[in-house]
């Protein structure tokens, strides 16, 4: 999945406050929209259990070009939504950099790379809602083409930001983003299924956590009519 591994210091300063201010308005967006609409008890605990899931989940590296490891964050917002899920992307980040998985400077920029996938994972999940395709499919699909997007936003601010005490230029950051990019991708094709796998489930065990009706009990047969 997309996420900066890089410590402090790294990014210039000025673009280090740009990330954070974008994410704050983010963040004051979702806070705002949060305070309108009553949060069921359940959801919060949903968002408690999503928050220590996905945090430990990244704690757990994959040993290839220095450590990629899966995210869930696209699961996380299709069962939160937009909302709720990016305030979970920040906690997620802020206990990430307290144990040194990245720096607390770039949790602003972090936090948009996260909140660009869940918002992404929400809005494919929830617009292929009652068209042909399993559970499998929509989870699996909203899951890959969110860490794309994730991917494309994390090389971006990367690329617009620069890297100091880089000596090899552009072009070797570029190819380094795009190799990384690459094997993001080769991992969330991995999460995607994944993912796919735990929507199908809760949709047969849970469909109420994922927003969908449960199924009617078929109507009993009867021997005839009754006048």
């Amino acid at each position: 999945m997309a996420h900066i591994h890089l410590q402090d210091g790294t990014l210039p300063f000025a673009w280090v406050a740009i990330w954070w201010a974008l994410a704050l308005v983010l963040l004051a967006v979702c806070l705002v929209q949060l305070r309108r609409r009553p949060l069921e008890p359940g959801r919060l605990t949903l968002a408690a259990l999503c928050t220590a899931t996905v945090f430990a989940l990244f704690q757990v590296e994959i040993p290839v070009l220095g450590g990629v490891h899966l995210s869930l964050m696209p699961l996380v917002g299709v069962l939160l939504g937009p909302l709720l899920g990016t305030v979970v992307a920040l906690v997620v980040n802020i206990f990430s950099a307290a144990i040194g998985h990245g720096g607390w400077s770039i949790i602003g920029a972090n936090v948009l790379v996260n909140a660009t996938e869940l918002i992404t994972a929400w809005a494919v999940f929830r617009g292929t809602a009652g068209r042909s395709g399993s559970f499998f499919v929509r989870g699996a699909g909203a899951t890959f083409l969110a860490l794309f997007a994730g991917n494309l936003v994390m090389i971006g601010i990367v690329l617009v930001s620069g890297i100091q005490g880089v000596t090899g230029g552009t072009s070797a950051l570029v190819s380094s983003l795009l190799l990384i990019g690459a094997v993001n991708l080769a991992v969330g094709a991995v999460e995607a299924v994944l993912t796919g796998y735990l929507v199908a489930y809760l949709a047969r065990v849970r469909p109420d956590i994922l927003g969908e009706r449960p199924a009617l009990p078929p109507a009993p047969e009867t021997e005839g009519a009754h006048l």
